[in-house]
C-alpha cells in the first residue's frame, strides 16, 4: 500500500534522517520527498509519499511512529492511505459552471473523492445533482434562519463524516461555527485575483479601470472574509476589445481551472497552513 505522510514542528537537526531511517525499519520504500523550512518561524515542514507490501498494519505505524518520533519532535503529522478516499461535500448556490466542473472531474476519475451530498441555498441546481446521481439537499438561509440552516449544514457534515468542504460559488458568508468546525478544510474560488477588486462585482470594477489581466483565486475560508490561506490562482490577458460579458465568460473559465486545481492539491494532501499562508508541494 502506499501511505503519505505529512509533518510539521519547530525546525531541528536531524529530523528528515530520523523520519527516513524510522520507515526503512518499518519495510517501506520513499517514493517521494519534500521538505521546507520557513526561516522566519523556524517551521520545519514535511511531506513523503512511501510504499509498503502487503501486511503493513497502519494503525500499529501510527501509534510507533507517535511513540518514537512524533511526541520526542513534538511533530504535528498526519498520516494517510492514499487507497482511501476522502468525503468532500459541495456548496453551492445558482452559479452552475464550478459544480458542472467538478462534478465531472469527479465522474470521470479526475478527483479521487467521495461527494455524499451537495447543499445549496436554493433549489435551482438540483437537476445537475440528478445528473450525476448525487443527493441534493436544499436548505434555504435567510437573516432569521442562518443558525438554524446551519446546524441543518452540521448535522449532514457529521452523520456523513465529511473531511472537507467546498464552496463552489456559495454566495452565502459561512460563520464562525462551521469554520472551527473544518479548519483549513473549507475551500473557497473567489471571482477576481486577490487581493484586488475583492467586492460584489470585480468583473466590473476591473473593466472600469482598463486592466490587462484578469484572475481568479482559491482559498481557504477563514473568519476574516475572502481573506484566507490562498491555495491556487490564475490569470488570463483581457484588452479594450474586450466587454464585461467577455471578462465574465473568462472568468468562469479561470474559477473552473483554479478551484478543481485547489481541490486536488487539497485531496493528494499538497497543501500546508503556516500563519495564514498555504505550502503548496510539488
Amino acid at each position: 500500500m502506499k501511505l503519505t505522510i505529512v509533518i510539521h514542528c519547530t525546525d531541528q537537526i536531524g529530523i528528515i534522517s530520523a523520519v527516513t531511517h524510522f520507515l526503512h525499519k518499518k519495510g517501506g520504500n520513499v517514493v517521494y520527498l519534500d521538505q521546507h523550512v520557513d526561516t522566519e518561524t523556524n517551521v520545519f515542514f514535511m511531506r513523503i509519499e512511501c510504499e509498503f507490501d502487503n501486511g503493513f498494519n497502519k494503525t500499529n505505524f501510527d501509534i510507533d511512529f507517535n511513540s518514537q518520533l512524533g511526541n520526542s519532535y513534538n511533530m504535528q503529522w498526519s498520516s494517510h492511505a492514499q487507497d482511501v478516499k476522502p468525503k468532500m461535500a459541495i456548496f453551492v448556490s445558482k452559479y452552475n459552471h464550478c459544480l458542472y466542473d467538478l462534478l465531472s472531474r469527479y465522474n470521470s476519475g479526475e478527483l479521487a473523492v467521495e461527494i455524499p451530498f451537495i447543499i445549496s441555498n436554493h433549489d435551482d441546481l438540483a437537476y445537475i445533482a440528478q445528473q450525476f446521481d448525487v443527493p441534493f439537499y436544499h436548505i434555504p438561509v435567510s437573516k432569521e434562519s442562518k443558525d438554524l440552516a446551519e446546524s441543518k449544514q452540521l448535522g449532514l457534515l457529521k452523520k456523513h463524516q465529511i473531511d472537507f468542504i467546498v464552496l463552489a460559488r456559495y454566495m452565502q458568508i459561512v460563520s464562525t461555527k462551521l469554520i472551527n468546525e473544518y479548519p483549513n478544510k473549507i475551500i473557497n474560488i473567489h471571482h477576481s485575483f486577490l487581493p484586488a477588486f475583492a467586492g460584489a462585482k470585480p468583473y466590473h470594477a476591473a473593466f472600469k479601470r482598463g486592466v490587462k489581466i484578469i484572475g481568479a483565486t482559491s482559498h481557504y475560508v477563514t473568519e476574516e472574509l475572502d481573506a484566507g490561506p490562498i491555495i491556487e490562482q490564475g490569470v488570463t490577458r483581457v484588452t479594450h476589445s474586450h466587454s464585461i460579458k467577455d471578462f465574465i465568460t473568462k472568468g468562469k473559465d479561470l474559477e473552473k481551472i483554479v478551484l478543481s486545481t485547489a481541490v486536488k492539491l487539497h485531496i493528494d494532501r499538497k497543501t500546508m497552513v503556516c500563519n495564514n499562508k498555504t505550502l503548496v508541494f510539488s
